[in-house]
């Protein structure tokens, strides 16, 4: 089978890699052991991965910012006008900062969000496309979700089908096409994972009083997490 690449656009604190993994590790473990796993590092000189030699595709998040729009950030962005276009089936699913970059791509406003942000445990606001999307419907009776990003999709792309939103974003989850998605949380992030950002990010972004804030009522998200594996199902079509 194609394998499903994992595009690894930065890593997290050293302090949470040494105890939890990295981006990578925890995306391929809700993936599962059903399809072969390829990584590719996004800040690396290496060309990117042939796109007819892949299953699907899934963008990691990153401590990196969209508007920086850095060298390899242009570099990824042209290999994936190529895989999302038009008459191209790939399945592409953008987390956080992959979700953003996506979002860009295809036009929509990507910035810091003037209400700071949006971190711990929340529930999402699901659209009615949702509800028979093929990997946004397991969330319907559960929508809770692991957030930690600054940046936001301020306006979403002309042309997506918005999927879901908070208070706090309009455009948290959009599908594009019948197999292009971003969603803003993250789907790999364990309870344990989340609280160690929130603390992490004390002092960086995040006051104390936003940290206590959050800290209580960060929860495990098991419909959220099983995203991963619906993506899967969406992808072994593609990748026999």
């Amino acid at each position: 089978m194609k394998p499903i690449l994992i595009v690894k656009a930065g890593s997290t604190f050293p302090s949470l890699k040494q105890h939890y993994g990295d981006f990578e590790q925890w995306i391929a473990h809700g993936l599962g052991d059903g399809i072969p796993i390829q990584v590719t590092d996004a800040l690396a000189d290496s060309p990117l991965p042939e796109i007819a030699d892949l299953g699907g595709v899934v963008i990691s998040g990153s401590h990196a910012m969209v508007s920086d729009e850095l060298p390899w950030m242009r570099r990824l962005v042209r290999w994936l006008e190529r895989a999302i276009a038009p008459g191209e089936t790939l399945p592409v699913l953008g987390i956080c900062f992959g979700h953003q970059l996506l979002a860009r791509l295809l036009g929509g406003e990507v910035a810091d969000h003037p209400l700071g942000m949006e971190v711990g445990t929340v529930a999402l606001r699901l659209t009615e496309a949702a509800r028979a999307d093929a990997l946004f419907s397991g969330l319907w009776q559960q929508p809770w979700v692991q957030m930690m990003h600054r940046q936001s999709v301020l306006s979403a792309p002309p042309g997506v089908q918005v999927l879901a939103s908070t208070g706090h974003d309009s455009c948290q989850a959009f599908r594009y096409g019948n197999s292009v998605w971003g969603c803003q949380f993250h789907p790999e992030f364990s309870a344990d994972v989340t609280r160690a950002y929130v603390q992490a990010m004390r002092g960086h972004g995040l006051s104390d009083q936003q940290a206590d804030d959050a800290l209580p009522h960060v929860r495990e998200c098991p419909q959220a997490a099983g995203l991963l594996g619906e993506f899967v199902r969406c992808v072994e079509p593609a990748a026999a």
